[in-house]
């Protein structure tokens, strides 16, 4: 087992991170200001250097990162990753009675089958979606909500505390995973329909700069709207804030559940499909304005 940086054998709060992208590493650098012992773990072991600088121990392997820890964090992209990672690299590291923390935004049905499996092998599994950006995840800014038995969500009460500003239970295991889809469709939609805004407007012939600025500062728009106008008047895409690949992980994820018909937000999971398509997965949401047209036909 190879693992950089504090004694392995130090005491105290111990906690293995797995997956540092943005959201994650925001999260993890959090921990460390709360003097959390971190070990942690990324498929791009670039990612992990800033927190092992700080002090984290950096492992070889996602199951070298977990031994012997009783709590290990997930910060994942999907459910392919979780299966890897969890499923498919940890399951046999982990030791009996050992909580996962998922922070990963899956699909509901997956997030229940997760929690049956684990208690299979004497493993709880807190469901933890987070909402926020990765400046609120570095400070602690998140608004976190738990499901599945509360008493469990409970035992990782201080942690959950040290992540977000606001912390709530939201029911049986999967209810977190729905609300998560529910936000990010909102988000989604919004970011779209300003895209289309904002095409609408240029090819009208009003200055983008000034469009954005107006709808940033009227009673039409919102915190997340505002955000985003804001990186798109400066075409600030990279680092990304929500990727869009992310975002039509999530539109997709919602239309899966079958549960409602939504034609808006299949045709805006058309648009980040297409986003995506055309190479701009990687960048935030907000690029879709570069992406979104109008037919000639709009100004007559």
């Amino acid at each position: 087992m190879t693992i950089e940086g504090i004694d392995p054998m130090a005491t105290g709060k111990r906690v293995a991170f797995l997956g540092l992208g943005s959201m994650g590493a925001g999260m993890a650098h959090r921990l460390l200001d709360a003097d959390y012992q971190l070990t942690v773990f990324n498929r791009t072991p670039g990612k992990a250097t800033a927190l092992v600088e700080r002090g984290a121990r950096r492992a070889a392997t996602a199951a070298a990162a977990v031994a012997d820890h009783d709590l290990v964090i997930l910060s994942l992209a999907d459910d392919a990753a979780v299966e890897s990672v969890l499923f498919g690299a940890v399951l046999d590291a982990l030791p009996s009675g050992a909580t996962v923390v998922d922070t990963s935004t899956v699909a509901p049905e997956y997030a229940r089958r997760a929690a049956e499996r684990l208690r299979e092998h004497g493993i709880r599994r807190i469901e933890a979606c987070v909402v926020g950006n990765p400046i609120q995840a570095r400070n602690g800014e998140l608004r976190v909500y738990t499901a599945g038995p509360e008493q469990d969500a409970a035992t990782v009460a201080d942690l959950l505390g040290v992540l977000g500003a606001e912390v709530a239970h939201v029911g049986a295991a999967g209810n977190a995973a729905v609300l998560k889809l529910v936000l990010n469709l909102l988000l989604g939609a919004q970011v779209a329909a300003l895209a289309e805004a904002v095409r609408f407007g240029t090819a009208a012939g009003l200055d983008r700069d000034t469009l954005l600025s107006t709808v940033a500062g009227t009673g039409f728009s919102s915190p997340v709207l505002r955000f985003r106008a804001e990186l798109m008047r400066r075409r600030a895409y990279e680092p990304a804030f929500f990727r869009s690949a992310l975002m039509a992980k999530d539109l997709r994820l919602a239309l899966a559940q079958g549960a409602a018909e939504l034609p808006v937000i299949e045709a805006v999971r058309t648009a980040f499909a297409g986003v995506v398509a055309a190479g701009d997965g990687d960048k935030d949401a907000a690029v879709i304005v570069e992406h979104v047209g109008l037919p000639v036909e709009v100004m007559h």
